[in-house]
């Protein structure tokens, strides 16, 4: 029954970890988008113009990379980046309930389980990789 009980909080944990992490990542993309379309100069290049927004919504426009514009835009609150941390937290939660499940499968000594969560966190970690080369 122990381990039942323990089995039930690890599920508990993981479940809230995925269902915060969305939630989490929905308000930034929300205020994030209620403060580009409030301010309008937190896109595009000519200060959030309409042509701006045309050229990003096809394509046509860049689109910042870096940690550094990300840290930039979020210590001034702009939109774009808080966006994109909301996106970067809606990414990053299913990493998370991986690790927490490699964590609860080590606990738990199984050890079968624990190396198909490193394997499937290893796959997810190299699919990034390749996909940002």
């Amino acid at each position: 029954m122990n381990d039942r009980h323990s089995e039930l909080s690890t599920e508990l944990v993981i479940s809230e970890i995925l269902r915060w992490g969305v939630r989490c990542s929905l308000f930034l993309i929300v205020l994030g988008s209620v403060l580009c379309f409030v301010r309008g100069v937190d896109y595009g290049s000519s200060g959030g113009t309409a042509d701006d927004l045309y050229s990003l919504i096809n394509g046509e426009g860049s689109f910042p990379h870096s940690l550094a514009w990300l840290a930039n835009g979020l210590l001034h609150l702009q939109g774009a980046a808080i966006i994109v941390a909301g996106l970067g937290l809606l990414i990053s939660t299913p990493l998370m309930r991986v690790s927490a499940s490699i964590a609860a499968f080590t606990l738990h000594k199984d050890r079968a389980f624990a190396l198909i969560s490193v394997i499937v966190f290893t796959l997810v970690i190299l699919s990034f990789a390749i996909g940002a080369a």
